[in-house]
């Protein structure tokens, strides 16, 4: 017996081969059409979580100073910086440019928002750093502009 029909197996067929070959159908998704997604998701939470913010910045404030009440930062430093990070979070994620800072920023709020203010909804924090994590860790993918600056960069080096 050759090394090659040692590794190789046929390909069962029947049900079986079927129902292999469609559990593998997701496989051809491209990664970036995921990181997109997520990408996109989580800019949506922050984008609209700061313009609910903005839109009774009043109401915010008092929110930051009764109900979320972190320790050692006054509410009146804590609510713009909060609503700074979420905006400039989702935007950087949306577009894809320095994702990587951003949602670092933005799981920066997360583990805030977790720890201090509803440690109740930890869930949905999960949801969110796991989407966080993956730009974090797999960057922003083909489908942005952190894709573009870095093929630019790397051809004016040559």
């Amino acid at each position: 017996m050759t090394a090659i029909q040692e590794y190789s197996t046929p390909r069962p067929a029947g049900l079986v081969g079927l129902y292999r070959r469609v559990i593998k159908l997701p496989e051809y998704v491209p990664f970036s059409l995921v990181q997109l997604a997520a990408r996109v998701a989580i800019a949506h939470v922050f984008w609209q979580s700061a313009q609910s913010k903005l839109a009774s910045w009043p109401v915010t404030l008092q929110l930051f100073a009764s109900e979320y009440n972190l320790p050692l930062i006054d509410p009146s430093i804590a609510a713009p910086l909060a609503t700074t990070a979420e905006i400039t979070g989702a935007v950087l994620l949306f577009l894809g440019l320095f994702s990587r800072l951003g949602a670092l920023m933005l799981l920066g709020v997360v583990s805030v928002i977790e720890i201090f203010v509803f440690p109740e909804n930890w869930a949905e924090h999960l949801l969110w750093a796991s989407l966080l994590l993956l730009v974090l860790t797999r960057g922003a993918g083909v489908l942005s502009l952190d894709y573009v600056a870095e093929r630019t960069f790397s051809a004016s080096r040559k």
